[in-house]
């Protein structure tokens, strides 16, 4: 008789408790904040230092689990398929989830670079989802960094939180500035001008003992 057909490859192996908790120990090391910032400063230049800014808000309410589930599902299905000899369901599957992961990699990818960078003049906010291109703030600029303990008032406060958990800094500038917001859809920018800002780093702390080392004030 013909011998039996190989297991499927999500179904192969056997429960094992030790592997449940490495892979629990990988994914608590993986999402760890200092991690992390190891990664982002990896090419950064031996001067400056940056600090990654937490995910929006309504995005971790469930589209962002949704779409990477979504992203491994396009990479994975075809190849399964096709090993598993279904030419058909499985081309279908490898033509489309291809592109499909590719443009959620680089929405995922964006998100990775949305840094406070410290350099030697100052600070930048780099964040390809608020700004249309990085702007730099002069030490000789900034009034204070300190922690946005009051809420958010209208003027020319400018939020870059977008609604993301955990402690928010807000920095005070001497004299307006100018900034280029991005606009949804759209290739122009919105032009606006702040002397207060409101973003939320992974590591607040870890951000307000940096500025200190480079000698901007705090409140």
């Amino acid at each position: 008789p013909p011998p039996p057909p190989p297991p499927p490859a999500a179904l192969a192996g056997h429960p094992s408790a030790v592997a449940a908790g490495w892979a629990a120990v990988v994914v608590a090391w993986v999402f760890a904040p200092a991690l992390a910032a190891h990664c982002v400063n990896g090419p950064a230049y031996p001067n400056e230092r940056r600090f990654l800014l937490r995910v929006p808000g309504p995005l971790l309410a469930g589209p962002l689990a949704l779409a990477w589930a979504l992203a491994a599902a396009a990479v994975a299905s075809g190849p399964l398929l096709l090993a598993a000899r279904q030419w058909v369901v499985g081309s279908i599957c490898l033509v489309v989830g291809l592109p499909v992961a590719g443009l959620l990699a680089r929405a995922f990818h964006n998100l990775s670079r949305r840094w406070v960078v410290f350099v030697p003049a100052g600070l930048v906010l780099h964040d390809p989802l608020a700004l249309l291109d990085p702007v730099l703030f002069r030490r000789q600029l900034i009034a204070r960094l300190q922690p946005a303990t009051a809420p958010a008032t209208t003027g020319d406060l400018v939020d870059l939180t977008y609604a993301a958990p955990g402690l928010a800094l807000e920095l005070v500038l001497a004299e307006a500035v100018p900034l280029t917001l991005v606009r949804p859809g759209r290739r122009e920018g919105r032009s606006e001008s702040a002397t207060r800002l409101r973003f939320t780093p992974t590591r607040p702390g870890a951000v307000l003992e940096e500025a200190g080392r480079r000698r901007i004030r705090l409140g």
